[in-house]
């Protein structure tokens, strides 16, 4: 598991996402780190990723974003989306900036 697994999450998040949302904002996914993580049986890692929501209505594209994190199609060439969960929100006083950040874990899919 390389730093490359987490830019590799980090571009399908943010593919996944637009894909999803009718926000007209600007949204960015930044990977923020990553440990290697493995069980009897598979091989990955967890990530920690923030989203940010820039723009007019990003609290409630970010609101709008939650409900759909479980069910989020995520496509990482090489890697799958085992887990995806929310470890926090923020937002800017005026509404026009948002964040989440999020844990990932992902399973090598060699």
């Amino acid at each position: 598991m390389t730093r490359d697994s987490s830019a590799k999450l980090a571009d399908a998040m943010h593919v996944a996402i637009v894909n999803v949302m009718t926000f007209t904002g600007a949204v960015t996914v930044d990977s923020l780190a990553f440990r290697p993580w493995a069980s009897i049986t598979f091989s990955g890692a967890r990530h920690r990723l923030r989203v940010v929501f820039d723009g007019a209505g990003a609290v409630g594209a970010a609101a709008d974003l939650l409900p759909r994190l479980e069910d989020l199609e995520v496509d990482i060439p090489g890697l799958l989306l085992a887990d995806l969960a929310l470890l926090a929100d923020s937002r800017s006083d005026d509404g026009a900036r948002a964040w989440l950040d999020l844990e990932a874990l992902t399973i090598d899919d060699d």
